[in-house]
């Protein structure tokens, strides 16, 4: 902290405006208030490089819309009623709440809860597992988190691109890197590696700004990430442009792995993906021969049937053309030394005969490894009592109703179904209004904490607080670590939850106010690690072959299935329902369902859009702009259309996260009209291993609204 005047202060620190925020700015404080900020040029990961949504959190941390104070629900679920309590009281209610289901029914009839990880869901793990529950619903199961459990599966680390290295090759699969920023790197750094010339692949279903950039574009079919992976990789291996030394060294089960590259060929690929074979065998070419070359992928390619199956395909890409663990390559780096993961979220304080209670971890069981699972389980289990009853769920940072899969479906368990339910958060949401008890939340410039100590791509910083809460609002940590206490753990609490921040850098020999003063740790970064520690598995290699997945009972090769809903489905549905759909791609203005509360980030992206071809638009007599209806199987959305020649005309791709703080939170129809989770399915037809949901590639019709 740089002490500029007396009333003046200019704060370095880490924007978490997004979930996959890290990036280093400075907040310049004057009287106590936020009056400014500005991007850190020094910070290794971001690099100067700030977004919009960072500058529009001034306006949303003085927005009069802010929860502020804890309250309880005064009238019946919905109806907009409340009454204030004390944070004493909040949490002892919840606190005697929760402890009085697990002595009637199970600390597994509790689920806790997070959204996308804002570094504080070590917390919500060790709560959960101190308490007793296997039950934490996220949104790993269908986000990132699988190529973890994947790669966790093979014995290793998920490998990220070493863009400082200067990759000679870069390939974005499903990655608009510009809008993303995902956890491990920002658009910056790839921005910078295509400057110095390196060759770029683009694969998406979107023609995106980045594809504009591509030496070659490859317009994928949604969902089919894992048919064209492999047919990448039958070129590579039949044209002999594979890493002999490292399959030979340092892998299993090749041999069986090139059986199932024979059933790909680029032939079949391109009836599969719609990607013409030429481009196939130019893409598998050009990055197999051009070193090193990198590999970013997104996580939309996790959000279907072929999830885990897309992920590890990806994974031997990397692998088999010598591009594992090597300088621009994808490298492996891990935390700075000493500093904890799991030890930290208590998973050894679990019961083992509580582990196996876990909703849907007979079923999904990669996902089970990760103690992640998929959101369907929980209302089977709210709904059915299958296979036992959930009675209560305590969620932090995530509007549920509007982010999760068959909308409908939560909104009605939600409101009529679960007994008792808490929600934390810095706004009002669909979520927090069918909530019994609301805590208000701290926003990144009102708590200090360690930022990135979950990531594995090599950095932790220091995130400094720049201001006091607003009203009563106190940061997750803080409500997490009274929450342990009021139920009853005492001794694996903190008096002061900066304490916490302590424990957590012991290892590496400081203490929190030693770090705060410093721009961050890095891991010492090794190479090749795999030469001298080989892999974590049971061969001590990479293994294409994975015996786990069979014995699970899964295909221990990769593969592609088609989706639930497809166009090779029968020909009246698809007659009914001709159209892809993409659900979900990024909009820069916002993060999720976040920040629509501001006029700042609305007002130049103030309504629900659905990219259209134009001949697929001409075809409905529809014009740029008109609002138009989206129809699936389940239900009917409306958005507003954007012609856009950058997209196959058999595809349309709607964003997500959409939902209307300026109307009435009690009219529930109002508010889902634009949800694009009211087409989304929460069952059936999930990746096996994962349960992930089919986001991606489900089947449509678009037609024009009425005025």
């Amino acid at each position: 902290m740089n002490l500029d005047t007396e009333n003046k202060q200019r704060v370095r620190t880490i924007c978490r405006s997004c979930g996959h925020g890290g990036c280093g700015v400075y907040v310049v404080v004057e009287d106590g208030k936020v009056v400014k900020i500005q991007p850190d040029k020094e910070h290794p990961v971001s690099k100067g490089y700030t977004c919009k949504k960072a500058y529009g959190s001034i306006e949303l941390q003085y927005h009069p819309d802010r929860l502020l104070y804890p309250m309880r629900r005064a009238g019946a679920r919905g109806e907009g009623k409340w009454e204030r309590l004390s944070w004493d009281e909040a949490l002892t209610e919840v606190a005697g709440k929760l402890n009085q289901f697990k002595q009637e029914s199970g600390a597994e009839s509790v689920v806790f809860g997070h959204g996308t990880g804002r570094d504080f869901h070590r917390f919500v793990y060790r709560v959960a597992n101190l308490f007793g529950t296997p039950n934490v619903l996220t949104p790993g199961h269908m986000c990132y988190l699988p190529r973890v459990a994947i790669s966790k599966l093979m014995g290793m680390d998920i490998s990220l691109c070493d863009y400082d290295s200067k990759p000679a090759c870069v390939v974005a699969w499903g990655s608009n890197h510009l809008i993303s920023n995902p956890d491990e790197n920002k658009g910056i750094n790839l921005a910078k590696t295509l400057t110095n010339g390196a060759k770029f692949i683009v694969i998406d279903p979107r023609r995106t700004k980045l594809a504009d950039k591509a030496d070659l574009f490859l317009q994928i079919r949604p969902a089919t990430d894992s048919a064209l992976a492999l047919a990448m990789m039958h070129v590579i291996v039949k044209e002999d442009l594979y890493d002999h030394h490292f399959v030979e060294n340092y892998t299993t089960g090749f041999e069986k792995f090139v059986e199932r590259l024979e059933e790909y060929p680029p032939e079949r690929a391109e009836k599969i993906t719609w990607v013409p074979k030429e481009k196939i065998i130019e893409a598998a070419r050009l990055y197999a021969t051009t070193k090193p070359a990198a590999m970013q992928w997104g996580v939309g390619i996790e959000q279907n049937i072929n999830c885990v199956d897309a992920d590890r395909a990806l994974i031997y890409l990397v692998a088999l053309t010598g591009n594992l663990d090597v300088p621009g390559g994808n490298v492996i780096f891990g935390l700075p030394p000493g500093l904890p993961r799991a030890k930290f979220s208590l998973f050894d304080q679990l019961p083992p005969e509580q582990h196996a209670k876990m909703l849907g971890g007979d079923r999904y069981r990669l996902g089970a490894t990760i103690n992640r699972i998929t959101p369907h389980v929980v209302w089977d289990a709210i709904e059915e009592a299958d296979p036992y009853q959930v009675r209560a769920m305590v969620i932090f940072a995530s509007n549920t109703l509007t982010a999760r899969e068959n909308a409908r479906r939560v909104h009605d368990v939600l409101k009529n179904k679960l007994e008792y339910f808490v929600a934390v958060d810095i706004f009002p949401t669909l979520t927090t209004e069918l909530a019994d008890i609301v805590l208000p939340a701290a926003t990144w410039l009102e708590n200090d904490n360690i930022a990135d100590y979950w990531k594995v791509h090599g950095y932790v910083f220091p995130r400094n607080k720049a201001v006091e809460p607003e009203g009563q609002a106190r940061p997750d940590h803080l409500i997490l670590n009274e929450l342990g206490q009021k139920l009853g753990f005492t001794e694996h609490f903190w008096e002061d939850y900066e304490e916490s921040l302590d424990f957590i850098l012991e290892p590496a020999g400081l203490t929190w106010d030693e770090f705060r003063e410093m721009p961050y740790l890095q891991t010492d970064v090794k190479y090749r690690k795999y030469e001298k520690d080989g892999f974590n598995s049971a061969s001590g290699k990479l293994d294409f072959y994975l015996h786990k997945y069979e014995e699970w009972g899964y295909d221990p090769l990769p593969g592609f299935v088609e989706p639930p809903e497809s166009p090779a489905r029968e020909p009246e549905f698809v007659e009914k329902y001709p159209l892809v759909l993409i659900t979900g791609q990024r909009i820069f203005n916002f993060f999720g369902s976040e920040h629509r509360q501001g006029d700042y980030l609305r007002r130049t992206h103030p309504d629900p859009m659905v990219e259209i071809h134009p001949d697929t638009a001409a075809a409905r007599g529809i014009s740029d702009g008109d609002w138009v209806h989206i129809s699936s199987p389940r239900d009917q959305v409306r958005f507003r259309a954007r012609i856009f020649d950058g997209i196959d005309p058999r595809v349309v791709s709607a964003e997500w996260g959409w939902w209307f703080p300026e109307k009435d939170r009690t009219d529930i129809e109002v508010q889902l009209e634009s949800n694009i989770n009211l087409l989304t399915e929460d069952a059936g037809g999930l990746d096996p291993g994962m349960g992930a949901t089919n986001l991606k590639g489900l089947m449509c019709q678009v037609e024009k609204a009425a005025a």
